[in-house]
């Protein structure tokens, strides 16, 4: 089959496309490796798993210059494919992004071996010992835009857990993807892992996702990673489980009992640290006993930072510099310098606000009063909810899981940042000493 491979690798460098033929038994053959290799990754040592991380992290340093090289042919390519600035910058590596990914690859490392240990343990009264232990799904689909960092992190969490993983990122990100699946694949072949654990799809071919999509019987979970309309296209066309998130229209609420200099200071950041990503806040709620006095220095410190406002009539009432929003705004996910605003007459009246128009990500709360903050957190219906703090923090590294694969807004099979623990399973193993069922 070294013959598909090495067309595949001709067609992403020139654009052009397979016939369905050849692209149909390209995308078999990797599903095939990555399958049989899965029925071996469960009895791969935890040495061996870290092993390939450590190999990984060292040859990412030692390949650093390379990697940023041929990140820049994806960054010279930019503009032809009409990314916007914040997903340029999803697509720059820079000597802190990579420093980054090497981080990520020791962290997963210092995790325990999540494969073989017992979730729980009980003797029943027959005799018999039940264990629930932990073990890998299996095949993982991987699909994911720009951000050619998430090749490594995706590669060390699925290893880690025991999956097989086969990598598909887009087009923009192309050579910098090659250039870190290469040191992956070369790790994993130096710490004796089983040969295809980690494949990188090496054809821009859009037909290729639908390929895989269909092969329930060889893939156990599609994970997409990206654009709304990437992820509604794997939901209605996969025909095994998808963990997903659709969008992250992130709230932060300023209760009545704010601290105004935490709520600009959490509100800046959770805004404008950076605008591209998908725990970044969209959308801002003021409880109407706070506006008068809160709103115009929260509005002032975004206008400075040069994010548009689109307000609710009250609002603009307040801080004439905002927009009128349409209702459309405020289920908008912006990925840039705009915000909807909001004016809540009630806490109860923000948490429906809220619950109606989230995609269920992240949503923040800034206040002074634990009833609040209880009420907030209990009643929210979102993968993760903040109290006084911003809602950057919704993300694998920060949660103490390492890197992440994705965060899940589904709540089958994980909810919120999915690490090592997520792509597991369980199964029952039964211990007896020839006891029978009478």
């Amino acid at each position: 089959m070294r013959y598909f491979i090495l067309k595949a690798r001709k067609t992403a460098d020139t654009g052009n496309s397979m016939n369905n033929a050849s692209l149909t038994e390209y995308c078999l053959d990797i599903a095939l490796k990555a399958k049989t290799a899965s029925l071996l990754m469960p009895s791969v040592s935890g040495e061996q798993k870290n092993n390939f991380l450590t190999f990984a992290a060292e040859m990412t340093a030692e390949k650093k210059d390379f990697i940023l090289a041929e990140n820049k042919k994806d960054l010279d390519a930019a503009p032809s494919f009409g990314l916007t600035p914040a997903e340029t910058d999803r697509l720059l590596l820079n000597e802190k992004r990579i420093g980054e990914m090497i981080t990520a690859l020791y962290e997963v490392a210092a995790f325990p071996d999540p494969v073989g240990s017992i979730i729980e343990s009980t003797v029943r009264p027959s005799g018999i010992e039940v264990q629930k232990v932990r073990v890998p799904l299996g095949v993982v689909f991987f699909i994911y835009e720009s951000r050619p960092n998430v090749t490594a992190d995706a590669a060390a969490i699925c290893v880690k857990s025991g999956n097989a993983v086969i990598l598909r990122g887009g087009k923009e990100s192309f050579h910098s993807n090659i250039a870190i699946a290469d040191i992956l694949t070369q790790a994993a072949e130096k710490a004796g892992l089983p040969k295809n654990a980690v494949q990188l799809v090496r054809t821009t071919d859009r037909d290729a996702v639908g390929a895989f999509l269909k092969m329930s019987d060889k893939i156990t979970v599609t994970i997409p990673r990206g654009g709304e309309s990437l992820i509604r296209r794997v939901a209605a066309e996969a025909t095994m489980p998808v963990i997903k998130h659709f969008a992250g229209n992130c709230h932060v609420y300023i209760d009545q009992f704010a601290d105004a200099d935490v709520a600009e200071k959490v509100l800046v950041n959770a805004k404008c640290q950076r605008m591209g990503v998908c725990n970044a806040a969209e959308s801002l709620v003021v409880h109407r006993a706070a506006a008068a006095t809160l709103l115009p220095r929260l509005a002032k410190a975004l206008l400075d930072r040069g994010v548009e406002l689109r307000g609710c009539t009250e609002s603009c009432q307040i801080v004439t510099e905002m927009l009128p929003a349409a209702e459309s705004d405020f289920k908008t996910e912006f990925h840039g310098p705009v915000m909807s605003v909001k004016i809540a007459a009630t806490l109860d009246a923000a948490i429906e606000h809220i619950n109606r128009f989230s995609d269920g990500h992240t949503e923040a709360i800034i206040t002074k009063d634990l009833n609040s903050a209880r009420e907030f957190t209990n009643r929210i219906d979102s993968s993760a909810v903040m109290v006084n703090t911003s809602t950057r923090f919704n993300d694998g590294g920060q949660f103490g899981l390492g890197a992440e694969i994705g965060i899940s807004t589904d709540k089958f099979h994980a909810r919120g940042p999915c690490g090592i623990k997520e792509l597991t399973t369980y199964k029952y193993i039964v211990y007896g000493n020839g006891q029978i069922r009478e």
